[in-house]
């Protein structure tokens, strides 16, 4: 009888730290944050600054290289966060998308006019 009772003890407590760390992740892993987190990857994998972080990862100090990227890509998606926020609060998100799709579109006609040299 003790070795049962100690076996259901033994399972509540592993539901309960087993739901803790559920309810944990779920507030940290938002729909938003997964959203940013796989935009943001995508987006950075095989740019130029990753082969260029790569290039001087393996010619300087590689733990010196991460942190300094660490930091910079931070600060710099700090900025953009920061700036859009306030943009946001001054100009509607359909402004912003209109004036974003038509840079876009005069850039890619810039591009097939005037090819690089």
């Amino acid at each position: 009888m003790k070795s049962y009772c100690f076996q259901v003890e033994e399972q509540l407590e592993y539901r309960q730290g087993k739901t803790a760390v559920r309810r944990i992740f779920s507030r940290f892993c938002t729909p938003i944050f997964l959203e940013s987190f796989i935009l943001t990857f995508v987006a950075e994998w095989g740019d130029r600054s990753q082969i260029a972080t790569i290039a001087l990862a393996t010619h300087k100090n590689a733990v010196g290289v991460a942190v300094g990227a660490t930091i910079g890509h931070t600060i710099c998606t700090s900025l953009a966060v920061v700036g859009g926020s306030m943009l946001a609060s001054k100009i509607s998100q359909r402004t912003v998308a209109t004036i974003g799709g038509l840079l876009f579109l005069g850039f890619s006609l810039s591009s097939y006019f005037y090819p690089p040299l």
